[in-house]
């Protein structure tokens, strides 16, 4: 029994590169083009490379730790399949 394994369109991964390219240029652009001192800019720079790091650090854990949840529901239910079938026999 194979399970319906879900993948994205073409079409959505381009999507949501595509939204997060323009959204970091966007970002960049107005760092650059604030009239504000170079050392705030540096500090705002920072800020936005931590944000979008930490962001994909965050999306990344939280679906380790969705997928860990399903693999431990499978065996927990792979193990209550055998129990009822010893039972049952």
């Amino acid at each position: 029994m194979l399970d319906n394994i879900q993948s994205n369109s073409n079409g959505w991964l381009f999507f949501v590169k595509t939204s997060f390219a323009i959204a970091l240029l966007a970002t960049t652009a107005g760092i650059l083009f604030t009239p504000i001192d170079l050392l705030v800019k540096g500090y705002l720079g920072i800020c936005a490379l931590f944000l979008v790091s930490t962001t994909i650090t965050l999306s990344k854990t939280m679906r380790d730790e969705h997928e860990s949840q399903r693999l431990i529901h499978k065996i927990s239910e792979a193990k209550t399949k055998q129990l009822i079938k010893e039972f049952a026999e």
